[in-house]
């Protein structure tokens, strides 16, 4: 259906492409992933046009349509809702704008060529694009009072919505998604994935969201020196896959016959465990065709996160009593009254990502509440991952080393030897330590924190949505790590996978006071009497 021959990119000396070829079928599920820099969004931008390679070409089968989600949220400003939807077809747009253009200056002479459009446009089931664009905006969340609204009119998460309610509309063979799931809430995201596991044409997505990849994706297409390798199966068949690879290469003396043993065992573990959605089942077919030669260890890098505790803290962790924060005279949250217990876990969520963030400011001592009052027990220690760490770069003109012997406390911790131990394990090695901290990227930021955290070795950890710009290497460590961590941990996350296999508490922040469940993530969301619970806490 759309295939990439020879394609090569190249910026001055450094290779992005180097001579790739594959293709990209019907019917299934492309999640593409890659190392930070290694052109996972440039590739994307090549399949729909945006961007010409240095050499080689891009085909789509003659008669398919393309679909891609834009990421510029003001493109549509000066159009309403619904017709930046319809709009997403951008042939049956055209063909209607031309039929509304011959309608308004009518005469005999074009009245055969509006017929011949009208044809078309039945065809292509035109008379009922408005009300097939109002149903997919109903079910992404946008009421029907902001259908004829302008865009400019909306939030952003709004606008996410629509703009994602544009690529899916008119049904596209080709599907090409750009990290979709940002800024959307977990309920939408799930409506995402339930219609993808069962959308019959061709997707290709970015995304750093593992449960959106293991929930969508038929195959994931890893870009690694340069090339393009396609592996049946879902992140976290990739994934595991991959690990069990490497770890085999790594054992001499152990037989091929028993190597491949473990690995055939592997795939018919994984292939039981496969979910039960339309696309789920074509997988596990292929999961189960799939040779053991096709299972190759990966080159990633994965950083060391390894949190551990100076001391192990008492009994008493926090206790918060009447907590109360107001934004521009609107209640960000009141009657906040929770007792943390020693080792909890625990999500912190809700609808409004300002009010977990105030909450934290409140309880890390950086902000004042409006009422009600926290403590924290005396054997406790504190390490805080703030949603905006830019202040703690403000020198940019301090090496990564000099960077992390701010926040050392001995004369051990101030060695650079004992420095660089922390920043290697963050995969600054060598002379990555040694960059100004203001040429950081936003994930390499992250990391410079998260080296801080370790080195703290506090027994309470705070992490305001700690998988911000983080690749999906990095954010499997940091995961592994938090479920490895003996201490007490609160966390925020967008990422639906980390809340689940971390959190065994959730507590949700909304205006009018708390929920608070020792439960999973995912029993969480799906409990009726919580949903119920919720939508009265926000009413």
């Amino acid at each position: 259906m759309l295939s990439v021959s020879n394609l090569s990119v190249q910026f001055g000396k450094r290779v992005l492409f180097d001579e790739v070829n594959t293709k990209f079928l019907q019917g299934n599920c492309y999640g593409i992933i890659g190392a930070n820099g290694s052109g996972k969004s440039t590739f994307l931008k090549i399949l729909s046009g945006k961007q010409e390679p240095t050499s080689g070409s891009v085909h789509l089968e003659k008669g398919k349509r393309m679909s891609v989600l834009t990421q510029d949220h003001f493109e549509f400003d000066e159009i309403t809702v619904l017709e930046t939807v319809v709009m997403g077809n951008k042939e049956l747009f055209a063909i209607k704008k031309e039929m509304d253009a011959l309608y308004a200056d009518y005469t005999d002479e074009n009245a055969e060529k509006i017929g011949e459009l009208q044809v078309t446009f039945e065809e292509m089931n035109g008379w009922n694009a408005d009300s097939d664009a109002a149903a997919m905006l109903s079910n992404l969340g946008i009421k029907e009072d902001l259908h004829y609204s302008l865009m400019k009119d909306l939030d952003g998460k709004q606008k996410v919505r629509v703009l994602l309610s544009q690529a899916l509309f008119g049904n596209p063979d080709v599907l090409i998604m750009d990290e979709p799931t940002n800024d959307l809430d977990f309920e939408t995201i799930a409506w995402l994935e339930n219609f993808l596991a069962n959308y019959e044409n061709c997707v290709i997505v970015v995304s750093h969201d593992r449960h959106f990849l293991d929930a969508v994706c038929t195959h994931i297409s890893d870009i690694d020196y340069g090339k393009i390798n396609h592996y049946s199966g879902n992140y976290t068949f990739w994934y595991e896959s991959s690990q069990l690879a490497a770890k085999q290469r790594s054992q001499q003396n152990k037989k091929a016959e028993d190597k491949k043993k473990e690995l055939e065992e592997f795939i018919r573990r994984f292939s039981a465990n496969v979910a039960k959605s339309k696309q789920a089942t074509s997988r596990k077919k292929m999961i189960e065709k799939l040779n053991v030669e096709d299972i190759k260890p990966s080159s990633r890098r994965y950083p060391a996160i390894i949190f551990e505790r100076e001391r192990e803290a008492g009994d008493q962790i926090l206790n918060v009593e009447g907590l109360e924060k107001n934004f521009e005279g609107t209640p960000l949250f009141k009657n906040i009254d929770i007792n943390l217990n020693k080792g909890d876990k625990v999500a912190v969520i809700s609808k409004n990502s300002r009010a977990v963030t105030a909450f934290y400011q409140i309880i890390s001592g950086n902000e004042q509440a409006d009422a009600g009052t926290f403590s924290w027990g005396v054997t406790t220690t504190q390490s805080y991952l703030p949603l905006d760490n830019s202040s703690f770069f403000q020198d940019g003109e301090l090496n990564l080393v000099d960077w992390l012997r701010q926040y050392a406390k001995t004369e051990l911790e101030r060695e650079e030897v004992f420095l660089r131990g922390f920043l290697g394990k963050m995969i600054f090695s060598g002379e990555e330590a040694l960059k100004k901290s203001n040429v950081l990227s936003g994930g390499e930021k992250v990391r410079c924190m998260l080296s801080r955290m370790m080195m703290t070795r506090a027994n309470i950890l705070l992490l305001d949505e700690p998988t911000n710009h983080l690749d999906l290497e990095s954010i499997q460590s940091l995961n592994n790590s938090l479920i490895n961590f003996k201490g007490t941990v609160l966390f925020s996350t967008h990422d639906h996978e980390f809340a689940q296999t971390v959190a065994n508490r959730i507590i949700e922040i909304t205006p009018k006071g708390v929920i608070d469940r020792y439960s999973t993530f995912e029993e969480y969301l799906t409990d009726p009497k919580i949903k119920a619970l919720r939508e009265k806490m926000y009413e």
